[in-house]
Order: C-alpha cells, then structure tokens, then sequence
C-alpha cells in the first residue's frame, strides 16, 4: 500500500488561495511539506466531469509527472431544495453572478422561490491522491448543516460565511479557523486518508 512518509513534499493541484491555505495546515499537523500548481505555473484544467470525483480526479491528473504524490480537492455546497446545487458548480457560480457574496445572494433567492422553508444543506468534498506510481484514491468527506441569511463572519473562503454546520450557532465565516478545519468536509476527507496511508 502507497504511505505518506513524515518530511516528504507533497504537490497540492489548487490554485484556490483559500484552500492551498488549508491544505498547507493540513499537511503541516503531520509533518509532510506543500508546493503547490500555482507555484509551478502548472495551468488549471477543464473541470468538465459531472462529479466531484470525476473533477478532483481531472485536477490530480493536471499535475501527473512531477516526481511527486499528488493531492487535489473538489468540492462544493449543496442545496437540498436546490436538488444539491450549486454542487460541483459552486466556484462556477460564483463567477457567473460576480463574486462569492452576490452567489449567496442569489442562491438565497431560489431557496426564498422554492416556498418550502427549507435551509438544508451540505458541504461536499472528494480527495484524490495521484501517487508516483500512477495509483488513484479517492476519498470523501461531507457535513451537515444550514443556509444562513445574511451571510455572517469574515474568516474562511467561499460560501462560508453563508453556512452554518450541524450542532454549531455559528458559520464557517465565523468559527475560529482551527475549529473550522476540525470538523469540515475536507478535513474529514483528510482524516480518511491519513487513517489508511499515513506513516505514523
């Protein structure tokens, strides 16, 4: 089985600052350094599949033949009376409405148009690991919670602010960073991971 060894560097396909922040907290809890795509001037692929896995794969692959393990992330929010969007289209949408605060504005709107009161929602992640031998994993991470409005908190990225996790009063914006990456998506993700292939 493929190991993640203390001290070695792993090469992070995002060129998400938010997330490449993450990641280096991540790695840097069990001793294992990052460089990151953006750093290498590696470009951001096409993310045209239809999951998070297929997406997260895509990204992983973006960075194949380096002479490293390779890590990527895709994830997103889903909406449950949305039927789960924006999901894998959450960066996307972003762009589409002009930034991350007027996409929480409009996917406040549908949820208001659905007269259905329902706020549910859940973060997504999937976690793929390209080793240096060509062998994928992919694992996934998800947490409960609910739409707030108006969004609340300056800390964290994306819809964050716009999110409040099960059992918890505040929102990711608003939750100390640590705390967030305890109990989020893609640290759940992240723990699987370490479960089956780190070196302890």
């Amino acid at each position: 089985m493929n190991k993640i060894e203390k001290n070695e560097t792993f090469l992070v396909a995002t060129h998400n600052k938010g997330k490449a922040t993450e990641f280096r907290e991540l790695f840097r809890r069990v001793n294992v350094s990052t460089k990151f795509s953006f750093e290498l001037n590696i470009e951001e692929p096409i993310e045209n599949g239809k999951s998070f896995e297929e997406n997260s794969i895509i990204k992983a692959k973006s960075c194949s033949g380096l002479n490293y393990n390779v890590i990527s992330d895709d994830s997103g929010l889903c909406v449950n009376c949305l039927n789960g969007e924006p999901g894998i289209y959450s960066a996307r949408w972003a762009k589409l409405y002009g930034g991350w605060k007027n996409a929480m504005h409009e996917i406040y709107k549908k949820i208001l148009k659905t007269e259905n009161n329902d706020f549910s929602a859940k973060y997504c992640c999937v976690l793929t690991i390209l080793w240096k031998n060509g062998h994928i994993n992919t694992f996934y991470g998800e947490i409960e919670g609910q739409i707030v409005w108006p969004p609340r908190g300056d800390n964290g990225f994306g819809y964050d602010p716009f999110f409040m996790p099960i059992n918890k009063n505040k929102t990711f914006g608003e939750l100390e960073k640590k705390v967030k990456m305890d109990i989020d998506h893609r640290s759940i993700a992240f723990n699987k991971i370490l479960k089956d292939h780190f070196s302890y």
